[in-house]
Protein backbone atom coordinates (compact mmCIF):
# COMPACT_ATOMS: atom_id res chain seq x y z
CA UNK A 1 0.00 0.00 0.00
CA UNK A 2 1.27 3.07 -0.82
CA UNK A 3 1.65 6.04 1.79
CA UNK A 4 -0.96 8.27 -0.53
CA UNK A 5 -3.51 5.25 -0.01
CA UNK A 6 -2.64 4.98 4.14
CA UNK A 7 -3.84 8.69 4.12
CA UNK A 8 -6.45 8.90 1.81
CA UNK A 9 -10.03 8.39 3.19
CA UNK A 10 -11.83 5.40 2.95
CA UNK A 11 -13.43 4.29 -0.25
CA UNK A 12 -16.93 2.95 0.37
CA UNK A 13 -18.87 1.48 -2.40
CA UNK A 14 -22.65 0.75 -2.18
CA UNK A 15 -24.70 -1.64 -4.15
CA UNK A 16 -28.32 -1.57 -4.23
CA UNK A 17 -30.95 -1.68 -6.72
CA UNK A 18 -33.48 0.99 -4.71
CA UNK A 19 -32.74 4.24 -5.72
CA UNK A 20 -33.70 5.97 -3.29
CA UNK A 21 -32.14 3.78 -0.67
CA UNK A 22 -28.94 3.47 -2.51
CA UNK A 23 -28.86 7.28 -2.45
CA UNK A 24 -29.50 8.37 0.83
CA UNK A 25 -27.17 5.84 1.97
CA UNK A 26 -23.93 7.10 0.09
CA UNK A 27 -25.14 11.16 1.27
CA UNK A 28 -25.43 9.81 4.79
CA UNK A 29 -21.63 8.07 4.14
CA UNK A 30 -20.21 10.78 2.84
CA UNK A 31 -21.48 13.37 5.23
CA UNK A 32 -18.89 11.22 7.88
CA UNK A 33 -16.33 11.64 5.54
CA UNK A 34 -16.17 8.33 3.61
CA UNK A 35 -15.56 8.33 0.03
CA UNK A 36 -18.46 6.59 -1.69
CA UNK A 37 -19.68 5.36 -4.95
CA UNK A 38 -22.58 3.51 -5.62
CA UNK A 39 -23.86 0.53 -8.34
CA UNK A 40 -27.04 -0.74 -8.74
CA UNK A 41 -25.97 -4.23 -9.29
CA UNK A 42 -23.76 -6.69 -8.83
CA UNK A 43 -22.45 -6.46 -12.35
CA UNK A 44 -22.14 -2.88 -11.87
CA UNK A 45 -20.24 -3.02 -8.74
CA UNK A 46 -17.99 -5.48 -10.11
CA UNK A 47 -16.96 -2.45 -13.23
CA UNK A 48 -16.71 0.03 -10.91
CA UNK A 49 -14.39 -1.78 -8.55
CA UNK A 50 -11.77 -2.84 -11.29
CA UNK A 51 -11.95 0.71 -11.76
CA UNK A 52 -11.88 2.33 -8.19
CA UNK A 53 -10.84 -0.01 -5.70
CA UNK A 54 -12.79 0.33 -2.58
CA UNK A 55 -11.76 -0.63 0.88
CA UNK A 56 -15.70 -1.56 2.13
CA UNK A 57 -18.48 -3.00 -0.47
CA UNK A 58 -21.75 -2.56 0.89
CA UNK A 59 -23.90 -4.62 -0.63
CA UNK A 60 -27.91 -5.94 -1.19
CA UNK A 61 -28.84 -9.36 -1.32
CA UNK A 62 -31.74 -9.44 -3.58
CA UNK A 63 -30.76 -7.41 -6.79
CA UNK A 64 -31.55 -8.17 -10.53
CA UNK A 65 -29.23 -9.89 -12.29
CA UNK A 66 -25.73 -10.92 -9.18
CA UNK A 67 -27.31 -10.84 -6.58
CA UNK A 68 -25.66 -10.11 -3.42
CA UNK A 69 -24.78 -13.76 -2.55
CA UNK A 70 -23.35 -14.13 -6.01
CA UNK A 71 -21.41 -10.49 -5.82
CA UNK A 72 -19.63 -11.68 -2.87
CA UNK A 73 -18.33 -15.18 -4.16
CA UNK A 74 -16.90 -12.88 -7.02
CA UNK A 75 -15.38 -10.54 -4.54
CA UNK A 76 -13.61 -13.19 -2.83
CA UNK A 77 -12.20 -14.62 -5.77
CA UNK A 78 -11.24 -11.50 -7.49
CA UNK A 79 -10.61 -8.85 -4.68
CA UNK A 80 -9.77 -10.89 -1.31
CA UNK A 81 -8.63 -7.65 0.37
CA UNK A 82 -12.11 -5.58 -0.39
CA UNK A 83 -14.10 -6.09 3.21
CA UNK A 84 -18.02 -6.74 2.50
CA UNK A 85 -21.09 -6.11 4.50
CA UNK A 86 -24.36 -7.63 3.89
CA UNK A 87 -27.43 -5.96 3.99
CA UNK A 88 -30.75 -8.08 4.49
CA UNK A 89 -34.14 -7.46 4.77
CA UNK A 90 -35.24 -7.53 8.77
CA UNK A 91 -35.31 -10.97 10.01
CA UNK A 92 -33.74 -12.93 6.97
CA UNK A 93 -31.77 -14.85 9.00
CA UNK A 94 -31.00 -17.28 6.45
CA UNK A 95 -29.67 -14.80 3.69
CA UNK A 96 -27.31 -13.32 6.73
CA UNK A 97 -25.53 -16.92 7.59
CA UNK A 98 -25.18 -17.79 4.40
CA UNK A 99 -23.76 -14.64 3.24
CA UNK A 100 -21.03 -14.92 6.49
CA UNK A 101 -20.35 -18.75 4.92
CA UNK A 102 -19.46 -17.46 1.22
CA UNK A 103 -16.74 -14.78 2.95
CA UNK A 104 -18.69 -11.72 3.89
CA UNK A 105 -17.46 -10.02 6.82
CA UNK A 106 -20.24 -8.54 8.46
CA UNK A 107 -24.40 -7.96 7.61
CA UNK A 108 -27.05 -5.63 8.83
CA UNK A 109 -30.58 -5.30 8.78
CA UNK A 110 -32.52 -2.98 6.26
CA UNK A 111 -33.63 -0.23 7.00
CA UNK A 112 -30.04 0.61 7.91
CA UNK A 113 -29.46 2.10 11.27
CA UNK A 114 -26.51 4.60 10.77
CA UNK A 115 -25.05 4.28 14.37
CA UNK A 116 -24.54 0.76 13.83
CA UNK A 117 -23.26 0.77 10.14
CA UNK A 118 -20.93 3.11 11.83
CA UNK A 119 -19.62 0.66 14.46
CA UNK A 120 -19.70 -2.38 11.86
CA UNK A 121 -17.64 -0.30 9.51
CA UNK A 122 -15.01 0.43 11.96
CA UNK A 123 -14.98 -3.45 12.86
CA UNK A 124 -14.72 -4.83 9.57
CA UNK A 125 -11.98 -2.39 8.42
CA UNK A 126 -10.01 -2.87 11.90
CA UNK A 127 -10.36 -6.42 11.33
CA UNK A 128 -8.88 -5.94 7.84
CA UNK A 129 -6.32 -4.19 9.12
CA UNK A 130 -5.20 -6.57 11.11
CA UNK A 131 -5.10 -9.28 8.11
CA UNK A 132 -3.16 -7.34 6.20
CA UNK A 133 -0.37 -6.55 9.13
CA UNK A 134 -0.41 -10.53 9.70
CA UNK A 135 0.31 -11.14 5.94
CA UNK A 136 2.97 -8.64 5.80
CA UNK A 137 4.45 -10.46 9.19
CA UNK A 138 4.04 -14.06 7.73
CA UNK A 139 5.71 -12.34 4.56
CA UNK A 140 8.47 -11.10 5.79
CA UNK A 141 9.16 -14.26 8.22
CA UNK A 142 8.79 -16.41 4.92
CA UNK A 143 11.34 -14.13 3.10
CA UNK A 144 13.57 -14.03 6.80
CA UNK A 145 13.50 -18.30 6.47
CA UNK A 146 14.42 -18.15 2.80
CA UNK A 147 17.30 -15.56 3.97
CA UNK A 148 18.66 -18.14 6.03
CA UNK A 149 18.08 -20.98 3.83
CA UNK A 150 20.39 -19.33 1.70
CA UNK A 151 22.74 -18.76 4.59
CA UNK A 152 21.92 -14.90 5.25
CA UNK A 153 22.77 -15.50 8.47
CA UNK A 154 23.79 -12.15 10.83
CA UNK A 155 22.46 -9.74 13.09
CA UNK A 156 25.30 -7.59 13.36
CA UNK A 157 24.46 -3.90 12.33
CA UNK A 158 27.97 -3.92 9.55
CA UNK A 159 26.33 -7.21 8.30
CA UNK A 160 22.64 -6.11 8.28
CA UNK A 161 23.73 -2.80 6.43
CA UNK A 162 25.54 -4.33 3.73
CA UNK A 163 22.74 -6.58 3.36
CA UNK A 164 19.97 -3.55 3.49
CA UNK A 165 22.42 -2.38 0.12
CA UNK A 166 22.64 -5.55 -1.18
CA UNK A 167 18.99 -5.43 -1.69
CA UNK A 168 18.85 -1.94 -2.66
CA UNK A 169 20.82 -2.31 -5.75
CA UNK A 170 19.68 -5.73 -6.78
CA UNK A 171 16.98 -4.36 -8.65
CA UNK A 172 19.56 -2.16 -10.50
CA UNK A 173 21.32 -3.87 -14.14
CA UNK A 174 24.29 -1.50 -13.07
CA UNK A 175 27.37 -3.57 -12.26
CA UNK A 176 28.47 -4.46 -8.40
CA UNK A 177 31.82 -4.39 -7.27
CA UNK A 178 32.23 -6.46 -4.12
CA UNK A 179 35.18 -6.30 -1.81
CA UNK A 180 36.47 -8.21 1.31
CA UNK A 181 39.48 -10.99 2.61
CA UNK A 182 38.94 -14.42 1.03
CA UNK A 183 36.36 -16.69 2.94
CA UNK A 184 34.37 -13.49 3.62
CA UNK A 185 31.32 -15.03 1.38
CA UNK A 186 31.85 -12.69 -1.81
CA UNK A 187 30.00 -15.15 -4.32
CA UNK A 188 27.85 -16.10 -1.89
CA UNK A 189 26.65 -12.08 -1.71
CA UNK A 190 26.56 -12.13 -5.51
CA UNK A 191 24.34 -14.82 -5.76
CA UNK A 192 22.30 -13.09 -2.94
CA UNK A 193 21.48 -10.14 -5.62
CA UNK A 194 20.90 -12.37 -8.69
CA UNK A 195 18.08 -14.00 -6.63
CA UNK A 196 16.93 -10.76 -5.22
CA UNK A 197 17.07 -8.88 -8.65
CA UNK A 198 14.19 -11.30 -9.96
CA UNK A 199 16.84 -11.99 -13.34
CA UNK A 200 15.47 -15.39 -15.44
CA UNK A 201 18.93 -16.04 -16.31
CA UNK A 202 20.91 -18.31 -14.25
CA UNK A 203 23.32 -17.25 -12.24
CA UNK A 204 27.35 -18.36 -13.89
CA UNK A 205 30.59 -17.99 -11.51
CA UNK A 206 34.12 -17.57 -12.86
CA UNK A 207 37.19 -17.90 -11.09
CA UNK A 208 39.32 -15.31 -13.01
CA UNK A 209 42.84 -16.53 -11.93
CA UNK A 210 45.53 -18.90 -13.02
CA UNK A 211 44.36 -18.43 -17.11
CA UNK A 212 46.59 -17.49 -20.02
CA UNK A 213 44.88 -14.69 -21.59
CA UNK A 214 43.77 -17.26 -24.94
CA UNK A 215 42.21 -19.84 -22.02
CA UNK A 216 40.22 -17.26 -20.32
CA UNK A 217 38.73 -15.86 -23.77
CA UNK A 218 37.78 -19.33 -24.59
CA UNK A 219 36.35 -19.70 -20.97
CA UNK A 220 34.50 -15.97 -20.72
CA UNK A 221 33.55 -16.07 -24.77
CA UNK A 222 33.44 -19.31 -26.16
CA UNK A 223 35.11 -20.67 -28.99
CA UNK A 224 33.92 -21.29 -32.50
CA UNK A 225 35.43 -23.51 -35.63
CA UNK A 226 34.42 -22.97 -38.68
CA UNK A 227 30.53 -23.63 -38.48
CA UNK A 228 30.99 -25.42 -35.43
CA UNK A 229 30.71 -23.67 -31.57
CA UNK A 230 33.16 -25.82 -29.80
CA UNK A 231 32.33 -23.84 -26.57
CA UNK A 232 29.70 -21.63 -25.35
CA UNK A 233 31.19 -19.48 -22.88
CA UNK A 234 30.27 -17.99 -19.50
CA UNK A 235 28.54 -14.67 -20.57
CA UNK A 236 26.38 -16.50 -23.19
CA UNK A 237 25.70 -19.06 -19.97
CA UNK A 238 24.72 -15.87 -18.26
CA UNK A 239 22.48 -14.44 -20.72
CA UNK A 240 19.86 -12.92 -19.00
CA UNK A 241 20.69 -13.65 -15.41
CA UNK A 242 24.23 -12.43 -13.74
CA UNK A 243 27.92 -13.38 -14.07
CA UNK A 244 29.88 -13.29 -11.08
CA UNK A 245 33.96 -12.79 -11.92
CA UNK A 246 36.01 -13.78 -8.53
CA UNK A 247 39.53 -12.97 -8.41
CA UNK A 248 38.69 -9.87 -11.27
CA UNK A 249 42.08 -8.18 -10.59
CA UNK A 250 43.38 -11.75 -12.13
CA UNK A 251 41.49 -11.54 -15.16
CA UNK A 252 44.67 -12.10 -17.99
CA UNK A 253 45.54 -8.14 -19.48
CA UNK A 254 44.73 -9.36 -23.11
CA UNK A 255 41.14 -10.26 -22.15
CA UNK A 256 40.64 -7.29 -19.87
CA UNK A 257 40.04 -4.93 -23.22
CA UNK A 258 37.26 -7.57 -24.62
CA UNK A 259 35.45 -7.55 -20.93
CA UNK A 260 35.64 -3.43 -21.07
CA UNK A 261 33.83 -3.36 -24.69
CA UNK A 262 30.91 -6.22 -23.42
CA UNK A 263 30.20 -3.67 -20.56
CA UNK A 264 29.95 -0.74 -22.73
CA UNK A 265 27.51 -2.56 -25.21
CA UNK A 266 26.69 -5.82 -24.33
CA UNK A 267 28.08 -7.40 -27.36
CA UNK A 268 31.26 -9.96 -27.59
CA UNK A 269 32.96 -12.49 -30.22
CA UNK A 270 33.84 -16.20 -29.81
CA UNK A 271 37.52 -16.60 -30.13
CA UNK A 272 37.47 -18.31 -33.88
CA UNK A 273 34.44 -16.06 -34.76
CA UNK A 274 34.31 -12.21 -36.02
CA UNK A 275 30.27 -12.28 -35.63
CA UNK A 276 29.49 -9.82 -32.31
CA UNK A 277 27.07 -11.54 -30.50
CA UNK A 278 24.91 -10.01 -27.88
CA UNK A 279 24.05 -10.99 -24.08
CA UNK A 280 21.81 -9.41 -21.57
CA UNK A 281 24.23 -10.17 -18.57
CA UNK A 282 24.57 -8.31 -14.74
CA UNK A 283 28.34 -8.45 -13.90
CA UNK A 284 28.94 -8.34 -10.24
CA UNK A 285 32.65 -9.04 -9.91
CA UNK A 286 34.61 -9.76 -6.39
CA UNK A 287 38.41 -8.86 -5.43
CA UNK A 288 40.15 -9.37 -1.81
CA UNK A 289 42.03 -6.26 -2.63
CA UNK A 290 41.34 -2.45 -2.43
CA UNK A 291 41.99 -1.83 -6.00
CA UNK A 292 41.31 1.53 -5.75
CA UNK A 293 44.03 2.17 -3.62
CA UNK A 294 46.40 -0.77 -4.65
CA UNK A 295 49.39 -0.13 -6.11
CA UNK A 296 50.82 -1.99 -9.47
CA UNK A 297 47.05 -3.62 -9.71
CA UNK A 298 46.80 -6.11 -12.76
CA UNK A 299 43.92 -4.60 -13.32
CA UNK A 300 43.14 -1.36 -15.87
CA UNK A 301 41.37 1.42 -14.69
CA UNK A 302 38.94 2.06 -17.28
CA UNK A 303 37.71 -1.24 -16.57
CA UNK A 304 37.69 -0.72 -12.90
CA UNK A 305 35.59 1.69 -13.28
CA UNK A 306 33.00 0.07 -15.50
CA UNK A 307 32.91 -2.94 -12.75
CA UNK A 308 32.43 -0.23 -10.03
CA UNK A 309 29.22 1.60 -10.43
CA UNK A 310 28.56 0.33 -7.00
CA UNK A 311 30.89 -1.13 -4.78
CA UNK A 312 29.80 -3.30 -1.67
CA UNK A 313 32.40 -4.44 1.01
CA UNK A 314 31.81 -7.96 3.08
CA UNK A 315 33.07 -7.45 6.70
CA UNK A 316 35.67 -9.66 8.12
CA UNK A 317 34.43 -12.70 10.73
CA UNK A 318 36.26 -10.40 13.30
CA UNK A 319 33.83 -6.82 12.09
CA UNK A 320 30.62 -9.12 12.78
CA UNK A 321 31.86 -10.78 16.10
CA UNK A 322 28.03 -11.09 17.21
CA UNK A 323 27.20 -12.91 14.63
CA UNK A 324 29.92 -16.30 15.16
CA UNK A 325 27.37 -17.68 17.37
CA UNK A 326 24.75 -17.54 14.82
CA UNK A 327 26.58 -18.85 12.21
CA UNK A 328 28.64 -21.67 14.48
CA UNK A 329 24.73 -23.25 14.93
CA UNK A 330 23.96 -23.10 11.66
CA UNK A 331 26.91 -24.84 10.71
CA UNK A 332 26.34 -27.27 13.60
CA UNK A 333 23.35 -28.28 13.08
CA UNK A 334 23.94 -28.64 9.14
CA UNK A 335 27.21 -30.89 9.98
CA UNK A 336 25.50 -32.69 12.41
CA UNK A 337 22.16 -34.21 10.30
CA UNK A 338 24.81 -35.00 7.64
CA UNK A 339 26.36 -36.81 9.93
CA UNK A 340 24.19 -38.00 11.57
CA UNK A 341 26.20 -37.27 15.02
CA UNK A 342 24.21 -36.25 18.50
CA UNK A 343 25.53 -32.44 18.66
CA UNK A 344 23.05 -29.88 19.84
CA UNK A 345 25.16 -27.33 21.01
CA UNK A 346 28.72 -25.60 22.37
CA UNK A 347 30.08 -25.29 25.60
CA UNK A 348 30.13 -21.97 27.12
CA UNK A 349 33.92 -22.47 27.25
CA UNK A 350 33.92 -23.47 23.59
CA UNK A 351 32.19 -20.77 22.50
CA UNK A 352 34.29 -18.42 24.66
CA UNK A 353 37.10 -19.87 22.19
CA UNK A 354 34.86 -19.18 18.92
CA UNK A 355 34.19 -15.67 19.96
CA UNK A 356 38.04 -15.00 21.17
CA UNK A 357 39.46 -16.42 17.80
CA UNK A 358 40.46 -13.64 15.11
CA UNK A 359 39.47 -15.72 12.06
CA UNK A 360 41.77 -15.33 9.77
CA UNK A 361 40.54 -17.59 7.50
CA UNK A 362 37.09 -15.92 8.37
CA UNK A 363 33.43 -18.01 7.36
CA UNK A 364 35.16 -20.33 5.64
CA UNK A 365 38.18 -20.89 8.20
CA UNK A 366 34.95 -21.37 11.10
CA UNK A 367 32.59 -23.59 8.65
CA UNK A 368 35.80 -26.21 8.61
CA UNK A 369 36.35 -25.63 12.32
CA UNK A 370 32.59 -26.70 13.48
CA UNK A 371 32.77 -29.68 10.76
CA UNK A 372 35.84 -31.07 12.48
CA UNK A 373 34.40 -30.39 15.71
CA UNK A 374 30.89 -31.87 15.50
CA UNK A 375 33.23 -34.81 13.83
CA UNK A 376 35.29 -34.93 16.85
CA UNK A 377 32.75 -34.11 19.65
CA UNK A 378 32.36 -37.39 22.26
CA UNK A 379 28.85 -35.77 23.51
CA UNK A 380 25.96 -33.31 22.97
CA UNK A 381 28.01 -30.48 22.93
CA UNK A 382 31.39 -29.72 21.11
CA UNK A 383 34.03 -28.97 23.83
CA UNK A 384 37.50 -26.74 23.51
CA UNK A 385 39.42 -29.88 22.36
CA UNK A 386 36.93 -30.81 19.96
CA UNK A 387 38.08 -27.34 18.31
CA UNK A 388 41.14 -27.43 15.90
CA UNK A 389 44.24 -26.42 18.27
CA UNK A 390 45.42 -23.29 15.97
CA UNK A 391 42.20 -21.62 17.29
CA UNK A 392 43.86 -21.44 20.83
CA UNK A 393 47.00 -19.46 19.50
CA UNK A 394 45.23 -17.35 17.68
CA UNK A 395 42.70 -15.89 20.08
CA UNK A 396 42.97 -12.55 21.05
CA UNK A 397 44.85 -11.44 23.53
CA UNK A 398 41.78 -9.52 25.71
CA UNK A 399 42.91 -10.29 29.30
CA UNK A 400 45.80 -8.50 28.73
CA UNK A 401 46.23 -5.16 31.05
CA UNK A 402 44.26 -2.37 29.65
CA UNK A 403 46.93 0.73 28.13
CA UNK A 404 46.26 3.63 30.28
CA UNK A 405 45.71 6.04 28.85
CA UNK A 406 43.46 4.68 26.07
CA UNK A 407 41.36 2.35 27.17
CA UNK A 408 37.72 2.81 28.14
CA UNK A 409 36.13 2.71 31.49
CA UNK A 410 34.38 -0.06 30.67
CA UNK A 411 37.66 -2.33 29.85
CA UNK A 412 39.26 -0.84 32.82
CA UNK A 413 36.33 -2.34 34.48
CA UNK A 414 36.28 -5.77 33.25
CA UNK A 415 40.31 -6.08 33.66
CA UNK A 416 40.13 -5.64 37.39
CA UNK A 417 36.64 -7.18 37.99
CA UNK A 418 38.15 -10.96 35.57
CA UNK A 419 42.04 -10.56 37.70
CA UNK A 420 40.26 -10.23 41.01
CA UNK A 421 38.17 -12.88 40.24
CA UNK A 422 40.86 -15.18 39.13
CA UNK A 423 42.81 -13.69 42.23
CA UNK A 424 40.20 -15.07 45.01
CA UNK A 425 39.32 -18.30 42.71
CA UNK A 426 36.30 -17.49 41.42
CA UNK A 427 34.46 -16.34 44.53
CA UNK A 428 32.35 -13.52 43.89
CA UNK A 429 31.51 -12.34 47.03
CA UNK A 430 35.56 -12.34 48.20
CA UNK A 431 36.07 -10.42 44.64
CA UNK A 432 33.10 -7.81 45.60
CA UNK A 433 34.46 -7.12 49.22
CA UNK A 434 38.33 -5.80 47.43
CA UNK A 435 36.53 -3.80 44.57
CA UNK A 436 33.63 -2.32 47.11
CA UNK A 437 31.06 -3.02 45.20
CA UNK A 438 28.05 -5.60 45.35
CA UNK A 439 28.00 -9.37 44.20
CA UNK A 440 25.03 -8.98 42.38
CA UNK A 441 27.29 -6.00 39.93
CA UNK A 442 29.71 -8.43 39.47
CA UNK A 443 27.37 -11.27 38.50
CA UNK A 444 25.43 -8.76 35.94
CA UNK A 445 29.12 -7.84 34.57
CA UNK A 446 29.87 -11.38 34.40
CA UNK A 447 26.44 -12.35 32.40
CA UNK A 448 27.78 -9.54 30.15
CA UNK A 449 30.91 -11.04 29.48
CA UNK A 450 29.55 -14.24 28.34
CA UNK A 451 27.44 -13.05 25.74
CA UNK A 452 30.40 -11.59 24.25
CA UNK A 453 29.57 -7.61 23.77
CA UNK A 454 29.88 -5.43 20.24
CA UNK A 455 33.37 -4.16 21.70
CA UNK A 456 34.59 -7.51 20.30
CA UNK A 457 35.64 -9.44 23.21
CA UNK A 458 35.51 -12.88 24.22
CA UNK A 459 33.37 -14.11 27.25
CA UNK A 460 34.57 -15.56 30.01
CA UNK A 461 34.51 -19.03 31.44
CA UNK A 462 31.77 -19.45 33.69
CA UNK A 463 33.09 -19.88 37.66
CA UNK A 464 33.96 -23.08 39.01
CA UNK A 465 30.88 -24.97 39.53
CA UNK A 466 28.68 -22.77 37.32
CA UNK A 467 25.81 -24.61 34.92
CA UNK A 468 27.43 -25.30 31.53
CA UNK A 469 24.57 -25.19 28.73
CA UNK A 470 24.86 -25.64 25.75
CA UNK A 471 24.21 -22.86 22.87
CA UNK A 472 21.08 -23.96 21.48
Amino acid sequence: MTKFEETRPTRILVVDDESSARSALSELLREEGYEVQSAADGYKALGRIDQWEPDVVITDVKMPGLNGLELISKLRELYPDVAVVVMTAFGSVEGAVEALHLGADDYLSKPVDLPQLLIVLQRVLRHRALQREARHLRSALESQRADLRAGVIGQSKVFRDLLGLARQVADSPVSVLVTGERGTGKQHLARLIHQWSGRRGPFVSLQCSGFTDEACARELFGVRDGEAVLREGRIFEADGGTLFLADVDELPGGVQAALLRFLQDRTFCRVGDSEPLHADVRVIAGTSHDLGAAKGSKLREDLYYRLNVVSLRMPSLRERRDDIPLLAMYFLRQFAAQAHRPVVGFSERALGVLLGCDWPGNIRQLENSVERAVVLARGAEIEPRDLPRELMSKMRGDDAAPVIPGASLREIERYAILRTLEHVGGSTSKAAKILGISPRKIQYRLNEYRVAPQTGMPPVPPEPHAHRGALK
